[in-house]
């Protein structure tokens, strides 16, 4: 039997604990005292680890036990593995406080300029220990991979098809709204038809992504064929800029619009319109144990979520 196999078989955490309680006391005497076991017991231990190693680790004698050069090279691993146990409870300690730790968000373009902001101000000052790192994620099977390999903790995002190692669950689903620049000609109409802004410059996604295949839909639904856009972009922060600056017309989801309008010029044209809903999920591994700080994070995301639905 080699070193390690004797190590893993017979040397075990108390073997250890024993021998720095009389490494430190300096009597077997007055560690079984500290450790309130009884001095056989302690000797034993210590005996049957000197039988294991094939060394002396203490010189007995009436003054006490005094250690050997091999018990004070079994004495500084006793310290190390303990110091490590130490950390590695700590650690524990440190993973079970919701206030503390990292939430890693992958979001696309979209959330990351909506639904974000606003999760991310409420979430702060409820745990201000955490620490967030918020990944911009390219839609479609790029972003799975990235909850797949445990690159994130979870996606913010508007669809990732069915998954079988994924938990997905709906935030809510909101309409599409047409939007222009709270400046323009068209945001001073009271009455306003879709007809009337059929021929703007208009930005859209482009109609073979999946927003804009849901965006051809809502002009489908209310009886127009899809424009050509003028500008065709998924970039949100753009989309946003051009339409705020009056010269273009555009469609957002209405979440986007609403909480857009508090930082650009925007104005959600009084149209009635039918069409296609677009939702916005919240995706995280299936059979994987979240830290508290993630499970707080989900939390705010719902409470969030729910004041959105709310929003006019």
């Amino acid at each position: 039997m080699d070193w390690s196999d004797r190590i893993g078989r017979r040397i075990k955490l108390r073997d250890l604990h024993i021998l720095m309680a009389v490494a430190d006391t300096g009597s077997m005497a007055k560690a079984a005292a500290r450790l309130r076991i009884s001095h056989p017991a302690v000797s034993k231990a210590i005996s049957e680890v000197e039988g294991t190693l094939g060394v002396r680790l203490f010189d007995r004698g009436s003054q006490g036990a005094e250690l050997t050069a091999y018990g004070q090279v079994l004495l500084r691993c006793g310290i190390n593995v303990f110091d490590e146990m130490q950390q590695g409870l700590r650690s524990l300690e440190y993973l079970s406080d919701p206030n503390s730790g990292e939430v890693r968000l992958g979001c696309t373009d979209i959330i990351l300029h909506g639904l974000v902001p606003p999760i991310v101000r409420r979430f702060s000052k409820q745990y201000p220990g955490v620490q967030l790192d918020v990944r911009l994620t390219n839609p479609g099977e790029h972003q799975i991979q990235e909850l797949r390999e445990r690159k994130i903790d979870l996606l913010i995002t508007r669809a990732t098809g069915q998954q079988d190692d994924f938990h997905s669950e709906v935030l809510f689903d909101e309409p599409f709204v047409f939007v222009v620049g709270a400046q323009s000609e068209l945001a001073r109409k009271r009455r306003i038809d879709l007809k009337d802004i059929i021929k703007g410059n208009w930005v859209l996604p482009p109609y073979n992504s999946a927003p804009g295949a849901l965006v051809a839909e809502v002009f489908r639904a209310n009886d127009f064929s899809p424009p050509k856009p003028l500008v065709k972009t998924i970039a949100i922060q753009l989309t946003v800029s051009l339409i705020a600056s009056g010269e273009f017309v555009g469609i957002l989801p209405a979440s986007v619009a609403a909480l857009s309008a508090h930082r650009a010029a925007l104005r959600v044209l009084p149209l009635k319109s039918s069409g296609p809903r677009i939702s916005a999920e919240i995706v995280f591994l299936k059979n994987r144990t979240l830290s508290p700080a993630v499970e707080s994070f989900i939390k705010c995301v719902r409470e969030v979520a729910v004041s959105l639905v709310r929003i006019p």
